[in-house]
């Protein structure tokens, strides 16, 4: 895994998160996993774009998209896409519950970002899961 991407849903979010993550409190287990936050622009992607090519890029080029809950909307959804794609080795979707309340309540974000930091730091072990639901 090369790094973490935040859907365009909650692109504000895991900008709170990563706040977190490079704290001083933090900091050291941040930086010894070594990953890169990617924006859609440097991975080619738009804003626009189908969730299923956002999940096939980040599958391709090993980056944990993070996203909010999304129904399943039709054959291009990230849940048809998951269900139609998912293999062992591919990487989970991690889905924030509740993103408002990620921005809102400085509480439940930081039990958010260490919930995600967690799955992070045992990555391997949730291949091929499809979703990590946060908290």
């Amino acid at each position: 895994m090369t790094g973490i991407l935040g859907d365009n849903d909650v692109g504000g979010q895991v900008a709170l998160l990563v706040g977190i993550w490079q704290s001083p409190a933090w900091q050291d287990v941040w930086t010894s996993l070594g990953l890169a936050v990617h924006s859609f622009p440097e991975l080619v992607l738009e804003e626009g774009d189908p969730d299923s090519k956002v999940w096939e890029t980040c599958q391709r080029v090993q980056v944990v998209l993070i996203t909010g809950n999304r129904n399943d909307d039709g054959p291009n959804s990230l849940e048809a896409t998951i269900r139609k794609a998912m293999t062992p080795q591919g990487l989970p979707v991690i889905t924030l519950a509740d993103p408002r309340r990620v921005s809102s309540d400085r509480g439940y974000r930081h039990q958010v970002a260490a919930k995600v930091l967690e799955y992070l730091l045992e990555i391997e072990k949730y291949r091929g899961v499809g979703r990590l639901y946060v908290p």
